[in-house]
């Protein structure tokens, strides 16, 4: 009840809603001229073909940011009042156990369930071009709405389960893309197993992307029986009776959880002389709140305290093991199609890079902020800021603190280029090529895919701390920063594949990329430097989405469709340049002028 009356009131509530409905148009004019153009009159059936092309990519769109924002959504609303120690109010009170659960749940959803009812009308208007069954239309909303309650009801659920924000955001995402990589199993696995029964139907019920597939495609005559988006809705509405189920038999044995318990002064303590200064120091250590031998803290105690301290919850290796699950599952896919019998495909090391590179980010992202937004919660912040901890400690024991934290989500995109280049799949050689003549002719792109990674993932983790710092707001940070990560990639993606449809033609569709870059510029400006705007990041925020769509169109635009592209120094280097400015845009502040960052102090001009 109160997520309804509040939401409204939000002052970006009706612009996020008309931002959507802009973005499909800007994503509808952009398909438009990728397949038609202006230059002519379209033809019914191309009217008709466009149609069912726009419906599609919206709804991959729309259910691949729903099913990731409804599970971090979720998991986050939970984690925030867990570091804020108000979820144990909840826990006091006279609710009930349901309501909190379903409260919690339906109330963090309640923003991704508006979208997905203002994006309905604009789908429901492609049926004017036609090629699309009203039918089609309602089996989509149905299939989107099923699975972003079931993805928030997974978030919720470990939210509830695991006692701090990474670990809850981390698990989200992992197991979301594990149960992914499961359903794709089944169509691979289940005709091994029985060759009678229809494993495209059952994977279809499992798996969102299968089943918005079948809604989009359905077969000439209709389907026998119930249509398998229908399927999908009833199996996802089981998953969340049994998971919202488990949340609610489980709310109070795992909550509260990792209390601290303070160590009260024995009685022989208290009968200590405080006159002879040995004596004293005994004192002082035996009243120490935590039980054991103190630790001796290294000169940045912020650093210290992220290596040496659990900052980051019980039970990390739990995170580490999911990703090396969900690492192991992508990889096979990778590889096998790197040994595809036929022939590698083109592209081939994009198949395994882009889907690590991204989970690497949201991963790094997500640990970024939530460093600074869970010292916030839980009140450490104020008292860090009193200390006499220097700003280039903090910012400096926060980054290299967050870099050993996911150290085992830096290194395989790093490695899996080594590995790409000695295969031979970054430039043409031919394949079978020995590994140290293949390695050699690729060192020169394995220099500069590697230094691009890394100058990737280095602005992920300034890009949470700078996020972190300037936005009070713990949820709308951690959605700021891993929405800008992932429709960075989400764009790239469309990008590439609106170019690969229309066979390559940049000059046709131009207009369209530049209203595309407009808005990516726009949100970009809005996440560095709403609230306080500088030269150096309004600069970063216009070349950065600049330099990443150019160097999509130099790997594509040379001939789309194989191996053959141009050489990466050139989108190196002006990748590494946009992002090497974004990151001292967001430093240099940070460090110079960290009272101001944080909003301590006015700025010299303010009042």
């Amino acid at each position: 009840m109160r997520e309804l009356v509040t939401v409204p009131r939000r002052a970006g509530h009706y612009a996020s809603r008309a931002a959507v409905v802009g973005l499909l148009a800007v994503l509808g004019i952009t398909t438009w001229q990728a397949t038609i153009g202006f230059a002519r009159d379209a033809t019914l059936g191309e009217a008709a073909a466009f149609g069912l092309l726009l419906f599609q990519i919206v709804a991959f769109v729309q259910l691949l940011l729903t099913l990731f924002f409804a599970a971090l959504s979720a998991a986050s609303a939970v984690s925030q009042e867990k570091d804020r120690r108000t979820f144990i109010l909840l826990l006091i009170t006279d609710m009930r156990d349901y309501e909190i659960v379903l409260g919690k749940m339906f109330g963090a959803l309640l923003p991704v369930l508006v979208q997905l009812l203002v994006t309905a009308p604009v789908l429901a208007l492609l049926l004017l071009l036609g090629g699309i069954d009203p039918e089609q239309v309602v089996q989509a909303v149905l299939v989107l709405g099923a699975a972003a309650v079931a993805s928030g009801s997974l978030g919720g659920l470990i939210a509830l389960w695991r006692e701090r924000t990474f670990q809850a955001l981390a698990l989200s995402v992992l197991f979301l893309v594990l149960y992914i990589c499961l359903t794709q199993a089944v169509g691979v696995v289940g005709p091994l197993l029985s060759a009678r029964t229809d494993w495209t139907t059952v994977q279809a019920w499992l798996d969102p992307f299968v089943a918005m597939q079948t809604v989009l495609e359905p077969p000439a005559g209709g389907w026998a029986g119930l249509a398998p988006g229908y399927g999908f809705v009833l199996v996802m509405l089981v998953w969340c009776g049994v998971l919202n189920g488990i949340g609610i038999w489980k709310l109070r044995k795992w909550n509260p959880s990792g209390e601290p318990i303070m160590q009260r002064e024995t009685p022989e303590t208290a009968k200590i002389a405080e006159t002879d200064e040995s004596v004293e120091v005994e004192k002082r250590a035996r009243a120490h709140a935590a039980p054991g031998k103190a630790r001796e803290v290294w000169p940045n105690p912020i650093l210290w305290r992220e290596i040496r301290t659990l900052a980051y919850g019980r039970r990390p290796l739990l995170v580490k093991f999911a990703f090396g699950v969900v690492l192991a599952l992508v990889l096979y896919f990778a590889v096998s199609e790197l040994n595809r019998p036929g022939g590698r495909p083109a592209f081939a090391a994009a198949y395994g890079l882009v889907p690590v590179v991204i989970l690497s980010l949201l991963l790094v992202s997500a640990q970024a902020v939530t460093s600074i937004t869970s010292e916030r919660d839980g009140g450490a912040l104020d008292i860090l800021l009193v200390t006499d901890v220097s700003p280039r400690e903090f910012v400096f024991g926060k980054m290299l603190g967050v870099v050993y934290n996911t150290k085992e989500y830096l290194l395989p995109p790093l490695l899996l280029a080594v590995f790409y280049a000695a295969r031979g799949a970054l430039t043409r050689t031919p394949p079978g090529a020995d590994p140290g003549t293949a390695l050699a002719a690729n060192f020169g792109p394995l220099l500069a895919v590697f230094g691009a990674l890394v100058v990737l993932l280095a602005f992920a983790v300034v890009l949470g701390l700078h996020v972190a710092l300037r936005i009070t707001n713990s949820r709308l940070a951690i959605v700021n920063t891993l929405g800008t990560v992932f429709f960075l990639s989400v764009g790239t993606l469309i990008s590439i594949y609106l170019i690969v449809i229309n066979g390559g033609s940049f000059a046709n569709q131009w207009l369209s990329f530049i209203a595309f870059l407009v808005v990516g510029i726009g949100g970009l400006l809005y996440v560095l430097s709403a609230d306080r705007p500088s030269p150096a990041l309004t600069l970063a925020s216009v070349i950065c989405p600049v330099a990443m769509f150019y160097c999509v169109v130099n790997v594509l635009i040379a001939k789309p469709g194989t191996d053959e592209s141009t050489d990466p120094l050139g989108p190196f280097l002006s990748l590494g340049g946009a992002f090497g400015l974004a990151i001292a845009a967001m430093l240099v502040p940070l460090l110079s002028e960290f009272d101001v960052a944080l909003g301590r102090t006015a700025q010299p001009n303010e009042g």
